[in-house]
């Protein structure tokens, strides 16, 4: 899976998610970038992420993601 296939998949499942289809996540993006990004979305979004691409986080790797650019290369490595 290329990167750009992972991107245009996270962005689907943000869509989703907060109900914007507006938003195009990109590496840099974090929570304060999207609207509604709060505790309970992020577990909302962590959930779909792991249904969409059918991996699962361990939870250190939950702790350890500070911006989609993190959650693109845990998914780049566990999607191998």
């Amino acid at each position: 899976m290329t990167e750009a296939e992972i991107y245009e998949r996270l962005n689907s499942v943000f869509h989703a998610v907060f109900f914007d289809d507006a938003i195009q996540v990109k590496a840099e993006t974090s929570a304060p970038d999207v609207d509604g990004w709060d505790s309970v979305a992020h577990v909302n979004l962590m959930v779909a992420v792991e249904s969409e691409f059918g991996i699962e986080f361990t939870t250190q790797e939950l702790e350890s993601m500070d911006t989609v650019g993190d959650m693109a290369r845990l998914i780049a490595a566990k999607a191998k």
